[in-house]
């Protein structure tokens, strides 16, 4: 029991990581086009890379993630306010490296194929504070495990008979 729990998350947790990889690639592809090709403001060019992502991540998660057969308008306004409030600490993030280290006035890398330098690697870093909460945000508050799902209720299940065996 204990053993299909386990390889449940760990398979869980690699899909979690596809969908990840895609939302970033998403998220940077829309970021890149718009602040360093078209010349677009950060904060509009970062908020739509996120707004990008996040619809994907939502629609995959859900069906293939976490495959939830949960109130679909309760889930995605959990998932939007998690979005919101690590969005927000990416956000925070962004405005210290950019603007309290001195980031945003970074050198041009010569070999790196773009402009903007620290801007774009800025949104890297801020991409990993947000996607290390948004995961542990949605892990335990938009697509928690209940207590009566299949895989705790055959643990618990085991324990209890282990238990009751243990009394005789």
């Amino acid at each position: 029991m204990v053993r299909q729990a386990t390889a449940t998350t760990i398979i869980q947790l690699l899909k979690y990581g596809v969908i990840g990889v895609s939302n970033t690639l998403i998220t940077l592809a829309a970021f890149y086009v718009m602040n360093t090709l078209l010349g677009l403001p950060y904060g509009l060019s970062n908020a739509t890379g996120y707004v990008l992502g996040v619809v994907n991540s939502f629609v995959w998660n859900r069906r293939w993630v976490f495959k939830t057969g949960g109130n679909f308008w309760r889930e995605a306004g959990l998932f939007v306010g998690g979005f919101l409030l690590c969005w927000m600490l990416q956000g925070l993030v962004s405005l210290i490296l950019l603007e309290g280290c001195g980031m945003k006035n970074m050198a041009e890398i010569p070999w790196l194929p773009m402009k903007n330098t620290g801007q774009n690697i800025v949104m890297v870093i801020g991409m990993v504070f947000y996607t290390l909460a948004n995961y542990a945000y949605n892990r335990f508050v938009t697509f928690r495990v209940k207590k009566n799902d299949s895989a705790t209720s055959e643990l618990s299940e085991s324990c209890e008979t282990s238990v009751k065996s243990l009394e005789k």
